[in-house]
């Protein structure tokens, strides 16, 4: 299977970076390349990007993807939680621009061997680097039963939480959960059945909760973008792409506390906090995807793009 990855609000991103023709962008998220690639398009023949990704199989694509820019283009194999020490051994001080492209790709989810989808057979795996030592087999198989029902109930915001960790408990006694399909079925038996034939796919939540946990995905975008802060240089943008609501509540929190300045009580006459205001929000309201891109990828429909300036 090849890696693809349509890239998301490709045009908007373009835009909200502000590029220019010598500029240095770092896309924390290479993925497939595919806002990597217009990045550097757009910015030829002077600017330079830094992509990080921590999926080998995304590194290797988006190498070979992007091999026409040459020297313009350096990749790296990294969480974006080492974002400055990336940045650091390459003795780059400032950039001119950064992008965030959170979640899981089309390729990790379409791929049946990395065990991210509730709709293959595979084993338990939903690691995005296959060095990590911590599966979702290991998580449903070792954690106790209220570790569980938290992390469903805390990443997938699942409403039958309680009942599902129970019901894994339940099954884990009899033999391991090895495989996706043996943890659908137990979430299947969980959920009522009127509760089932409502909404999305009844295993969704938990698989969104069980590879927020693997990958410890929502405790580094905070420390990730305070990073991203410091590297950028006056009037530098940074462009956040979330699709669901824990990572856009997380960015969105982040943004509005770096935008504001004092936040000393109104009474006091002076300021005693000395908070200093870092950024500028570009769009009030986070970019979210056209009628045509919704057609062509339907993934794409709980995308937002939340775009700041740095003052």
């Amino acid at each position: 299977m090849d890696f693809y990855h349509k890239p998301v609000l490709l045009q908007e991103v373009i835009d909200g970076l502000n590029l220019n023709k010598s500029g240095i962008y770092v896309d924390c998220t290479l993925g497939g390349g595919g806002h990597a690639y217009e990045i550097l398009k757009n910015t030829a023949p002077g600017g330079m990007l830094i992509g990080l990704d921590q999926d080998v199989e995304a590194l290797e694509f988006a190498k070979e993807r992007l091999c026409e820019f040459k020297d313009r283009v350096i990749i790296k194999k990294s969480n974006f939680s080492k974002l400055k020490e990336v940045m650091n051994e390459l003795k780059i001080n400032v950039v001119d621009g950064i992008l965030f492209d959170l979640g899981v790709s089309s390729y990790q989810l379409d791929s049946p061997k990395r065990g991210f989808s509730y709709k293959y057979d595979a084993l338990l795996d939903m690691r995005m680097d296959p060095e990590n030592s911590c599966t979702a087999k290991h998580l449903v198989n070792t954690l106790s039963q209220s570790e569980l029902c938290d992390i469903i109930s805390k990443y997938g915001e699942e409403r039958w939480a309680k009942r599902i960790a129970e019901f894994i408990v339940k099954e884990r006694l009899k033999k391991p959960i090895d495989t996706t399909l043996e943890l659908v079925e137990i979430i299947k038996k969980a959920i009522p059945a009127a509760a089932r034939r409502r909404g999305h796919h009844p295993a969704k939540r938990t698989f969104q909760a069980l590879r927020i946990a693997v990958n410890d995905e929502l405790n580094v975008i905070k420390t990730a973008l305070e990073q991203a802060v410091d590297l950028l240089k006056s009037k530098g943008r940074l462009c956040i792409i979330t699709f669901h609501s824990l990572e856009d509540r997380i960015v969105k929190e982040f943004l509005k506390e770096m935008s504001s300045s004092c936040k000393c009580p109104k009474e006091l006459p002076v300021c005693i906090c000395n908070k200093e205001q870092k950024l500028k929000i570009v769009n009030k309201k986070p970019i979210t995807p056209s009628k045509k891109e919704l057609m062509e990828n339907p993934r794409s429909r709980s995308a937002k793009l939340r775009i700041a300036e740095k003052l």
